[in-house]
């Protein structure tokens, strides 16, 4: 049976995994379809499409029925959002066990409300492992200065962690050094190193649309067909930024230190490419995806960048590890012309983590929202 272009993806060392999970598509057969039929290897649960999926009446019995308990908004949050993720885990744990447990997980994160707190995170990070109750989950944790010893202590005592938020090498480095840490402390005490399960998510399109932004200023009379080097820049930052980060990753996972871990059955802790949506529509729809295709690696896609790459992506030998002196020229002229990339991605580390408090928040006030029109059902009323 010949593979569709998904499951090729898998064959040349990159899982493909969603990034929309709802209950709509657990209960509609489509999360199944997509394991079995498409390759699907992997989803993420965001605020935003959990939001956006709290309108529908996917929820509303649940929610009825946690409200005549008196719970509060919060907790009947955590309950819907907790209960996707366990039917999700429980689809994929075919996938989970084939793989050797490094594929088939879900992804869930702690409130972006503690992206600055070390304790704050590793408590909640903790009691939803607890909650959930099912080995397939990563807890999803930003690549804040306070969410890097927050990694290395939950990696340590063996929680799989989706570290998120990824944009520039030096925390990369951060992140890396963190997860070699964790192994190191385990074999130090002989606690087993296999079971230690982590990728690092690299954020990719974010990066053009903040540098596209400043490279139009520096276009003379903004016209982007002109031969100006700003106008030639426009759009490669975010993928030169990526595979320099792919660099990195080879580059520490060949390393003395890490045959030493790998020795011991450490497992490689591998880049995940997310936001990989194209967000500038001059742009390929997949021109964050078939560059990116390498060896060891994930790529979290939106569902519309997953039906174009199903139609019409190409496959291109380990194309991440290619063009890498390009890349770095493309970093060095965007200093040329005024750009520090280290700022840009320092601004888009903290956007993203106001951009996930804002999601987090939404999606709290519509099931809020929710709540109060379900309350005031006459279905309800008549239960009361």
């Amino acid at each position: 049976m010949s593979l569709n272009t998904l499951q090729q993806l898998h064959q040349h060392g990159q899982s493909p995994w969603l990034d929309n999970l709802t209950r709509q598509m657990i209960t509609s057969g489509t999360l199944s379809r997509l394991i079995y039929e498409q390759g699907l290897r992997g989803i993420t649960a965001n605020p935003t499409t959990f939001g956006a999926a709290l309108v529908s009446k996917d929820y509303d019995s649940d929610i009825q029925e946690l409200v005549r308990q008196n719970k509060t908004t919060q907790h009947i949050f955590e309950t819907l959002l907790i209960r996707d993720v366990q039917l999700a885990c429980d689809l994929l744990r075919d996938v989970y066990e084939s793989s050797d447990e490094t594929d088939g997980f879900v992804s869930l994160e702690v409130s972006p409300h503690l992206a600055y707190d070390t304790e704050g995170t590793m408590c909640e990070a903790r009691r939803y492992r607890e909650m959930v109750n099912r080995p397939n989950l990563f807890i999803k944790i930003p690549a804040t200065d306070a969410g890097i010893p927050a990694i290395e202590q939950l990696l340590g005592e063996g929680v799989p962690v989706n570290i998120t938020l990824l944009f520039s090498i030096q925390s990369y480095q951060a992140v890396i050094e963190a997860y070699f840490s964790a192994l190191e402390r385990r074999a130090t005490i002989d606690r087993p190193l296999r079971p230690v399960v982590s990728v690092a998510s690299f954020f990719v399109s974010r990066v053009d649309t903040l540098v596209d932004r400043l490279l139009v200023q520096r276009i003379p009379s903004g016209n982007r067909d002109s031969e100006s080097l700003p106008a030639k820049l426009l759009g490669r930052a975010a993928v030169a930024n990526a595979k320099l980060a792919y660099r990195t990753f080879m580059q520490s996972f060949t390393s003395e230190r890490w045959k030493q871990l790998l020795a011991k059955g450490a497992r490689v802790q591998r880049p995940l490419w997310a936001s990989t949506g194209t967000k500038n529509p001059a742009y390929s729809d997949l021109c964050y995806v078939e560059p990116l295709v390498g060896r060891d690696t994930v790529n979290t896609m939106p569902e519309k960048t997953w039906l174009a790459f199903a139609d019409h992506g190409r496959i291109a030998e380990n194309a991440v590890a290619t063009g890498l002196d390009e890349a770095s020229q493309v970093i060095q002229d965007l200093e040329k012309v005024g750009i520090n990339l280290d700022c840009v991605l320092w601004q888009l580390e903290h956007e993203g983590v106001q951009q996930f408090v804002d999601s987090f928040d939404a999606a709290l006030a519509t099931l809020e929202m929710k709540r109060t029109q379900l309350e005031g059902s006459p279905q309800e009323a008549g239960a009361r």
